[in-house]
């Protein structure tokens, strides 16, 4: 028994004495606990809307008052032209447009049935049917308090309009977004053990009297996996469109070249993991348990960036997928072009060129 004592109380030390078992133990369930409870919600907060008001009354400005006053919606400005409506959604800044039809007071006053258009951003079926849902409770709550003697046959008609999916089919958000989770976490996985197989297999000592130049050792790495992984672009463009029927209306050149781009920086960031992990276990658990999770949860994948805290959206902001997910999803459901896009494009450029600084930075020092 006492020997059985001495064993036990050993391994405690070990685990006390292990860092990386401590934080895996203690870390990761508060870095999970934070990310699902405040990346998880369903509800819409600070959706972004533009309004379109043909009657210009004190009813309509009342109206659009209360929506802008809630924690749902937030008005970033009006439209003047209803034929801008598409092209403002492509842009991807709006998440719903509010149209209001002409003498919109005056029939409401004599028990007519004035006309609110609520139009959505269907490429999110889910956020887009809760925006709806928001709206039309707002509408109604507006209505029962400043017209409560509306006649039984009058009153305010609520009409949905979907855009880009009107039969709210939710594989058309998810395969997109499945397209870029993806390609992300394999091409990170695939060079994030490149150089440390190196290292591991004793090899380092060629490279350290190799003529070639770092930059040119990382090409070399990732080069194959370039190729690889523009033929898995290509996989599941088929599979998505041949499987699981998704459309695409957007132009297939620009698609390649922002899958291309986007495969840059998935590569390059897995060559700076392995620049700085000591071994092929930690950077396969870096690559797949330090980007899974923020990727899944923080790119706009399954739950809306606009809904989580304000700590959260500023994370989203560095992981390459939230930004190759808008224009996954703009070109293939949207038709967006490069002139909507060029945001997005940029911010994938800009973190191409830093890690592949960083990569061969790291990769110098290492040689040294």
């Amino acid at each position: 028994m006492q020997s059985f004592k001495a064993f036990i109380t050993k391994e405690f030390k070990q685990i006390y004495r292990d860092r990386r078992t401590l934080l895996v133990l203690f870390g990761m369930p508060i870095i999970q606990m934070l990310l699902f409870g405040f990346a998880i919600r369903n509800e819409v907060q600070n959706a972004r809307v533009m309004v379109l008001d043909s009657s210009r009354d004190e009813v309509t400005r009342q109206l659009v008052n209360k929506i802008d006053a809630s924690n749902y919606f937030s008005v970033a400005g009006e439209i003047q032209d209803i034929n801008n409506i598409e092209a403002i959604f492509q842009q991807g800044e709006i998440d719903e447009v509010i149209v209001f039809e002409n003498d919109f007071a005056r029939k409401l006053e004599r028990g007519g049935q004035p006309a609110v258009y609520v139009i959505t951003d269907a490429s999110n079926p889910n956020l887009a049917q809760l925006i709806q849902q928001y709206s039309s409770s707002i509408i109604v709550d507006f209505q029962h308090r400043i017209f409560p003697a509306v006649t039984e046959g009058g009153g305010i008609t609520t009409h949905a309009n979907m855009l880009f999916n009107p039969q709210l089919e939710s594989v058309n958000l998810f395969v997109p977004g499945l397209i870029a989770v993806i390609l992300m976490l394999i091409s990170t996985l695939m060079t994030s053990i490149a150089i440390t197989r190196e290292k591991e297999m004793g090899n380092m000592e060629i490279l350290l009297v190799s003529p070639l130049h770092p930059s040119q050792v990382i090409i070399g790495k990732v080069l194959p996996y370039l190729v690889l992984s523009f033929i898995n672009v290509l996989t599941v463009l088929i599979m998505a469109q041949w499987v699981f029927d998704v459309p695409f209306r957007g132009s297939y050149s620009l698609f390649l070249a922002e899958s291309l781009l986007f495969i840059f920086a998935a590569l390059a960031l897995g060559v700076l993991i392995s620049t700085k992990a000591d071994d092929q276990q930690t950077a396969m658990m870096v690559s797949l348990a330090g980007l899974l999770l923020p990727t899944v949860l923080l790119s706009g994948f399954i739950f809306p960036i606009a809904s989580m805290p304000q700590v959260l959206q500023w994370i989203s902001n560095l992981i390459p997928a939230r930004w190759f997910l808008v224009i996954v999803r703009s070109i293939m459901l949207k038709d967006s072009n490069l002139l909507f896009l060029w945001k997005e494009t940029l911010v994938l450029l800009v973190m191409t060129i830093g890690f592949i600084v960083l990569s061969v930075r790291s990769f110098k020092m290492r040689l040294e």
